[in-house]
């Protein structure tokens, strides 16, 4: 330790003057204890750091938070704890109607629903279908440059008008953000589809409209690359509508037509 008159001597300051500095701190520290003891009383015991930093501003106080914390915790002086209710994501209830039993005994009974996505010069382009299990036809679907709600939305939309507003469809799909969206759900709701989603992170179920997809890539999609999104729209359009949904055979023998036409005959006969 050193003299307090060889400090004074070197930081050149009075020794008179050292002792004035250190007693302002304390009377202006006391005068701020008290400051804050009469705000927190005027607040009803409920402010903390921030709102009685703000009213000592305004009371001409300089000290700045970390002080008047300090003190705060000094004298036990608490704010009232704030209790945020934390957000929590809907959690969706619905279970899997599907459970990897990929057969249906007639047209929309269920339809099986995904997103794919495929390069090209101007950036990805986003494919969403809807799948009708029993044909394996696509019914609906849609392309875009994002993967926002309204891509499968809009194939969703188109299959409804195409398939004239069945009721009671199963409509399977995973659990992606934009098939749990509480638009896309609601849609749903309103067209009477019954919801069915696979567990998360598993492909298989699903298999079939990844199937699909698969068969789009292998014998569409990586055939060659695409320098516009415009141009593989329309690739795209060409062989769902014109090959696909057409005329592609099935692992049964049938193209989606003749397993529907079958079908309608059926029904036309037992109605007879």
């Amino acid at each position: 330790m050193y003299p307090i008159q060889m400090l004074c001597s070197v930081m050149k300051v009075s020794k008179s003057g050292f002792y004035d500095w250190k007693r302002r701190p304390k009377k202006n520290q006391d005068r701020l204890i008290v400051d804050i003891k009469s705000i927190h009383r005027a607040s009803r015991g409920t402010y903390g750091v921030p709102r009685i930093s703000i009213k000592l501003k305004e009371m001409g106080h300089t000290a700045g938070r970390h002080t008047i914390h300090k003190l705060m915790r000094q004298e036990n002086i608490f704010g009232l704890p704030i209790h945020r209710k934390k957000y929590r994501s809907p959690k969706i209830a619905r279970e899997d109607l599907v459970k990897q039993d990929f057969c249906a005994d007639y047209p929309n009974q269920i339809w099986c629903c995904d997103i794919t996505q495929k390069w090209t010069g101007e950036g990805w382009l986003y494919l969403a279908v809807v799948l009708d299990l029993y044909s394996r036809r696509i019914v609906g679907w849609s392309t875009g440059c994002n993967m926002k709600t309204e891509l499968p939305l809009r194939a969703l939309n188109q299959a409804l008008v195409l398939r004239r507003n069945p009721r009671a469809v199963i409509h399977h799909s995973d659990r992606g953000s934009q098939y749990t969206s509480e638009q896309y759900l609601k849609r749903q709701e309103t067209a009477g589809l019954r919801t069915s989603f696979g567990s998360a992170g598993t492909c298989l179920d699903n298999a079939v409209v990844e199937s699909f997809f698969s068969v789009l890539k292998r014998e569409c999609l990586n055939r060659k690359s695409w320098k516009t999104r415009s141009e593989l729209d329309d690739a795209i359009r060409d062989f769902i509508d014109r090959f696909y949904n057409s005329v592609r055979i099935r692992s049964n023998g049938k193209t989606p037509i003749q397993s529907e036409r079958e079908y309608n005959q059926f029904l036309a006969q037992r109605c007879a």
